[in-house]
């Protein structure tokens, strides 16, 4: 058998490594994807962001069905949960949405490896697949293999109930009692789906305040409403430990008394996923955070190696993976490809939403920036009142000289769609002046965005 060859493998097939095959395809490059699991998608569309935002979407209609529609005039009688069949939805739109990425690469011609891949010496990747290995050439190698969940010392996995988010994903009975550890975007997220089925839900993070990525301000507010939607707070917890025990899990604390609950969901972050891909026959060394280091133009060490998405610096989201993958690819072809690390916004998909695209207040102040800020509440909002979500506000930060806009922070409903028009804004290098100059059409969320915009002049109208 004549030996395999391409312009471009790339290594992984998530949200970084398919865009960037698409892509490199579009541009008449041959490519090759080599992907271990059966399905393509990686870790966001298969057991991450997409299952996690269909369970969150069908838990927020099962509580508002329960608590909401009454006030809406809608009498539904006694609400029931089939948790079995919103789990096989769940599945089911994980199903519908990696077949179509499959069809993505039958339509650009991208020839997929289903096996383990690995760095084998310049230009070459090694496949594995059961008993057999194969080696495949490539002019062009793209390391995009994601990341797996961070563990924590002294906490006994052991995939049921003290586990991780691959497994609070599918369980299949609701916890009576759910400990969190790690109040980040993936804890808050699953924190809350398992509220809104019925679980009691508490908490515990290590820093004293939640979001730590988040602008504080507005981090502060999404902790009142959360908690006041039933989630139980408990800040500067250094868990030591936690376990199974019989018919209970046992969460230890530092200083504290243990607590007992039925499940753990540990989700303290994640780490690059680099096990296996040989970086040490290529000379790769990872830096301190275990990450691959790579120059502006993507490219690791070793000539014709290039790395994207997790396994690189910056923040570990799949839409960065995405545009990282995009102009890596065009760097190859075309010599020039860029990422505004600026614009890329970063949602929490809680109800209300968490959104924020640019530098936070705490970051600007660290580097001694100047700028002044716009605040606008949702209460103030004719649209937020009438879908009866009035909590959160948007918060826009500009540059005290030129007013260009530097940050916008958003607590509030649909939070993560109304980012959007702020990422365009930084992109474009648009001012306050211009969100606040620009007709926002009436009644919308998006007005909130125009009015926090003129709020940095003082020139909010209905507050």
């Amino acid at each position: 058998m004549a030996e395999r060859s391409h312009d471009l493998v790339v290594i992984g097939g998530g949200p970084g490594g398919y865009v960037a095959a698409i892509r490199a395809a579009q541009l008449g490059l041959s490519v090759g994807l080599v992907e271990k699991q059966k399905t393509l998608g990686g870790t966001c569309l298969n057991i991450g962001c997409i299952p996690s935002k269909a369970l969150l979407e069908s838990s927020q209609r099962y509580a508002a069905a329960r608590d909401e529609l009454a006030a809406h005039g809608i009498k539904t009688g006694r609400v029931r949960l089939d948790l079995a069949v919103m789990q096989r939805r769940k599945d089911e739109v994980v199903g519908r949405i990696t077949q179509g990425v499959a069809a993505l690469m039958w339509k650009w011609k991208v020839k997929i490896y289903t096996g383990e891949g690995r760095l084998a010496g310049a230009g070459r990747v090694a496949l594995r697949r059961e008993n057999e290995e194969e080696e495949i050439a490539a002019t062009n190698i793209i390391l995009a293999t994601g990341s797996v969940p961070a563990a924590l010392h002294g906490v006994d996995l052991d995939g049921d109930r003290v586990c991780t988010s691959t497994e609070a994903l599918a369980w299949r009975t609701v916890p009576s009692h759910l400990v969190v550890i790690g109040a980040g975007a993936i804890g808050l997220e699953l924190g809350s789906v398992w509220r809104r089925l019925g679980a009691e839900v508490t908490v515990l993070e290590y820093l004293d305040r939640i979001l730590p990525e988040m602008d504080a301000e507005v981090a502060a507010e999404a902790r009142k409403i959360l908690a006041a939607q039933g989630l139980a707070f408990r800040l500067g917890q250094r868990v030591t430990a936690a376990r199974a025990a019989g018919g209970q899990c046992v969460v230890e604390a530092e200083g504290e008394k243990p607590l007992e609950c039925s499940h753990v969901l540990v989700a303290v972050g994640r780490k690059p996923f680099t096990a296996g891909l040989g970086l040490e026959t290529a000379g790769i060394e990872l830096d301190e955070h275990g990450r691959i280091p790579i120059n502006e133009r993507f490219q690791t060490s070793p000539a014709g190696v290039f790395a994207i998405g997790d396994v690189v610096r910056g923040p570990m989201l799949a839409h960065k993976a995405s545009e990282e993958g995009v102009a890596c690819v065009e760097m190859i072809a075309t010599g020039h490809g860029r990422v505004n690390y600026d614009a890329i916004p970063s949602i929490v998909y809680t109800w209300p939403e968490v959104a924020g695209v640019g530098r936070t207040e705490e970051q600007l102040r660290a580097a001694g920036v100047s700028f002044r800020k716009g605040s606008f509440p949702f209460l103030a909002n004719g649209r937020a009142h009438a879908l009866g979500s009035v909590e959160g506000r948007v918060k826009v930060l500009a540059h005290a000289e030129t007013d260009r806009v530097l940050g916008v922070h958003i607590v509030g409903p649909h939070a993560g769609e109304l980012i959007a028009e702020a990422a365009t804004a930084i992109e474009f290098g648009a001012s306050s002046e211009d969100i606040a100059r620009t007709c926002h059409a009436h009644p919308t969320l998006a007005e909130a965005l125009k009015e926090a915009a003129l709020a940095v002049d003082r020139r909010a109208v209905h507050v």
